[in-house]
């Protein structure tokens, strides 16, 4: 069955789904750390890789991928690590922790409104009038893809514009779904957030950035050096990289990089 725990801050509970035992009896169990940003697609994809491989349990854990690193670092139980920021899976890999890195998927920001809100801002022109304005702290991956948007637009809008948006910010958070969270829960008025996030959430509308402010995300994915199951935990990387797996990264809103 898949089993989710919770991963730094952030706890998900996730449904059970049947597995079938493997012929002795016995389950195999890999322990895969994945950025928040992941959350269902994540789900998803451990759910088709335990049909794919009968008597193997996938235990999902969330958190932003710098709280997953640095359990990581500190000895934390794991067999694969998907980072929203590939830095973090290349630090581990200099530390000889991880091997056979690989990009399997990207994303596009996205700023986010309160769905049912009369006087929500209508496009991303209009991010500098919000009265509370939540992004990601700057050692998150959204929160350090968010500033890069910020000097993109600077670049094409002047600084005056960033400036009256950075004075809006009334909070930073440590993972893209805390953000989220502040926007469905009336706490803030407008947020930025992966595109995958909105296009999960009922309680959110989505503002695209216009094309010429996108920032190139990465999601990067490899296998733990002191994976218990070193072959499974191979074969999990090898499966987020199936055209199948890449289909349904497409439907969840994420760009899917090429097998």
């Amino acid at each position: 069955m898949i089993r989710a725990r919770a991963g730094g801050a952030l706890s998900c509970a996730l449904a059970l789904a049947a597995c079938a035992p493997s012929g002795n009896g016995t389950t195999t169990e890999i322990h895969v750390f994945a950025a928040a940003s992941l959350t269902e697609a994540m789900a998803a994809i451990a759910q088709d890789f335990e049909a794919a491989h009968p008597g193997t349990s996938v235990v999902l854990s969330f958190a932003g991928s710098q709280v997953l690193r640095l359990q990581i670092e500190q000895g934390a139980r794991a067999d694969v690590f998907a980072s929203a920021d590939p830095t973090h899976v290349d630090a581990l890999a200099q530390q000889g922790l991880l091997e056979d890195a690989v990009d399997f998927a990207g994303n596009d920001l996205a700023v986010i409104v309160p769905l049912d809100d009369p006087d929500a801002i209508p496009d991303f022109w209009a991010l500098d009038r919000v009265d509370r304005l939540v992004i990601g702290s700057p050692n998150v991956p959204v929160g350090r893809y968010t500033r890069m948007l910020f000097d993109s637009a600077a670049l094409r809008l002047g600084t005056d514009f960033v400036d009256r948006v950075r004075s809006r910010i009334a909070s930073e958070e440590n993972n893209v779904r805390f953000v989220r969270a502040k926007i469905e829960l009336g706490e803030a008025d407008a947020g930025i957030v992966y595109r995958s996030d909105a296009l999960a959430s009922d309680r959110v509308r989505a503002i695209d950035v216009p094309a010429e402010f996108r920032v190139r995300t990465r999601y990067r994915i490899g296998r733990l050096t002191g994976s218990a199951h070193p072959e499974l935990a191979a074969s999990f990387v090898t499966f987020v990289r199936t055209p199948a797996t890449l289909t349904r990264l497409r439907e969840l809103g994420f760009t899917a990089a090429a097998p």
